[in-house]
């Protein structure tokens, strides 16, 4: 993939912001706080939308009724049956809004979406092409976040937790990007936090 020249935006143009990251890291957590310094950064509204508000109540009632598991996320009938339609509604979702000009924060893992690079190409998510892409990717040690996973008991880390080695695989490391800032969320500091927003909003 060839390298990004990042120039001084104009006023019009459009931010779209990731938080990503596997599960258990703090996506959610980080993103919200992270919302009103970027609005303050950029003078900015954003439209947020997290992939569990838009589609956890959904995918929960579909799950349930296909495999009577609602709470199933990471089988291979999920993957295969259900994943790939909520990123495309979340991108559609984002996808419309940018293009009627107001700014979006998505919340999600997005793995295979960064891992390929759709994530950064404006033309393939049918986006104006002078957006402002950026990814925050969340690190967190994988004992770590198995230990947060199993703390704060979502039933939707249930099938994760059973099956770890499995999971496990799908622990992907993303790949060099010039707009994907990386923050280790194992121990939270101001300061890089901080910093990881100026990144985002530059």
């Amino acid at each position: 993939m060839s390298s990004t020249t990042f120039t001084s935006l104009s006023p019009a143009t459009p931010y779209l912001i990731l938080f990503s990251g596997h599960a258990g890291t703090g996506k959610s957590t980080l993103a919200k706080k992270a919302l009103p310094l970027i609005i303050q950064k950029t003078g900015k509204d954003f439209f947020f939308l997290d992939k569990d508000t838009a589609y956890g109540a959904y995918s929960s009632h579909v799950m349930e009724l296909t495999t009577h598991n609602p709470n199933d996320r990471d089988s291979p009938y999920y993957l295969e049956n259900l994943r790939n339609w909520e990123y495309s509604g979340l991108i559609d979702i984002a996808r419309e809004n940018l293009l009627l000009g107001v700014n979006v924060i998505l919340v999600g893992p997005f793995s295979k979406e960064i891992q390929s690079g759709k994530i950064f190409d404006p033309a393939a998510l049918g986006i104006p092409p002078e957006t402002h892409i950026r990814v925050a990717w969340i690190d967190l040690a994988m004992g770590e976040a198995k230990f947060r996973m199993e703390k704060r008991g979502d039933p939707r880390d249930d099938w994760k937790l059973a099956n770890w080695d499995q999971y496990a695989k799908r622990r992907i490391e993303p790949p060099t990007h010039p707009a994907i800032f990386r923050f280790d969320n194992l121990q939270f500091n101001e300061e890089r936090f901080e910093e990881l927003v100026d990144q985002l909003t530059q």
